[in-house]
């Protein structure tokens, strides 16, 4: 499977190989928690995606909308910054896949870092974190229920988790998928925790050369 929204109706091109994506509709099952799996709620069965679509949060600069970025592949990550492994890991392999590219095509492609725990992430907390990693990764957030719409609109899930004993207070629980999203703003492929980074790479140079 190539991934979520294949267009229908059209004659079918050649296509480079994308070795070994298997690309989840019914993802979490595929997902990796922070913490572990949440003790409620089920996957949704395999003919549910998430539908993905433009939203609209915060940064430092301002508001950011998906439709910023029409004509530039977009990765989106749900995570927060004081995670443990998780998230590093996480945007580590975002960090690769952006250094594989050449000027030109780093031009066309935008990291998108969504933070799920708002109370502590700060514009500055997000600007220093989402910065170690690239300058062409932005973090933003919003309001509780504003990162809660757009969460689900991805299908990203998350709770907090009260920490007896840190100095943290609690943990957010998490669904650590990549998110690969067209030049026209269109969810295309959902990568598990811990893909590759060269998967991820060779499905952005794709969307760059053929959506």
């Amino acid at each position: 499977m190539w991934g979520l929204n294949e267009p229908r109706g059209q004659k079918k091109r050649a296509r480079p190989t994308l070795p070994l994506i298997v690309l989840f509709i019914s993802f979490w099952s595929a997902a990796v928690m922070a913490e572990g799996f949440p003790s409620a709620g089920e996957a949704p069965p395999i003919s549910e995606a998430p539908a993905g679509g433009d939203f609209q949060l915060d940064s430092s600069r301002g508001s950011v909308a998906l439709k910023d970025f029409r004509d530039q592949v977009v990765l989106l990550y749900f995570g927060y910054t004081k995670c443990p492994d998780v998230c590093p890991t996480s945007l580590s392999v975002m960090t690769q896949v952006l250094n594989g590219l050449d000027e030109a095509e780093l031009a066309r492609v935008q990291g998108l870092f969504v933070s799920v725990d708002p109370e502590r992430d700060t514009f500055a907390v997000l600007d220093e974190y989402a910065d170690y990693f690239h300058e062409k990764i932005t973090g933003i957030t919003g309001s509780p229920e504003a990162v809660a719409q757009v969460a689900a609109q991805y299908g990203a899930r998350y709770y907090q988790v009260e920490l007896e004993g840190s100095s943290f207070g609690y943990a957010v629980n998490h669904s650590s998928v990549i998110y690969l999203i067209s030049r026209q703003g269109v969810l295309r492929f959902i990568f598990p925790h811990a893909t590759p980074s060269p998967v991820i790479l060779e499905a952005v140079r794709y969307l760059l050369a053929n959506e």
